[in-house]
């Protein structure tokens, strides 16, 4: 059973302040950029990962143990070593993925960037994800930096997040505004 999302980012918030201006007294902010890639990696391909973080069958000490020493292997800093100890302790690790969306957001801040959730029907060129990172740019005043997926049902077009705001292009989205009002007209 999992956590409810506003405890875990809650007890994600605590630790992402503590960890963000300890990296940032010790100028270790392109430390923990690293550290956050390595463990989202590893997130991301280790369902095993996934099982240990929420699972209450291994003790607080086997836990703090494994954590430990998988992140010495993965070569992270001692400060995030450090956390992932505290994390495992005390029971939090299943907090571990808003621990690292709030660093990445906290980070992105520091540096003046925002982060745009980009969905296309197809793969984005470099060219095409260059070019839309300029336009947001000149739009929004800030480096953005492009999470891309692809959704081929959207036959065309764009689906742009950035900040609050959503522009949605496309034409999946086009053809049921249309398929709407004709509705209307019936």
């Amino acid at each position: 059973m999992s956590e409810p999302a506003s405890i875990s980012t809650g007890i994600a918030a605590r630790y992402a302040t503590a960890v963000f201006e300890l990296a940032k007294e010790s100028s270790a902010l392109a430390g923990l950029e690293s550290d956050l890639d390595t463990l989202e990696a590893a997130l991301n391909d280790s369902a095993d990962l996934r099982a240990v973080l929420s699972s209450p069958v291994y003790s607080r000490d086997d836990t703090r143990s494994a954590v430990t020493a998988l992140a010495s292997k993965m070569n992270l800093s001692q400060i995030m070593t450090g956390t992932l100890g505290m994390m495992a302790q005390n029971r939090r690790l299943f907090a571990l993925p808003a621990l690292i969306a709030e660093l990445r957001r906290m980070v992105a801040e520091e540096k003046g960037e925002v982060t745009a959730d980009v969905t296309s029907a197809s793969v984005l060129t470099k060219a095409q994800a260059d070019q839309l990172a300029e336009t947001l740019k000149a739009r929004i005043g800030k480096t953005v930096k492009l999470n891309v997926a692809v959704d081929e049902s959207l036959i065309g077009g764009l689906i742009v997040k950035v900040c609050s705001k959503m522009i949605d292009t496309s034409i999946k989205s086009k053809l049921a505004a249309l398929q709407n009002s004709m509705k209307e007209v019936g």
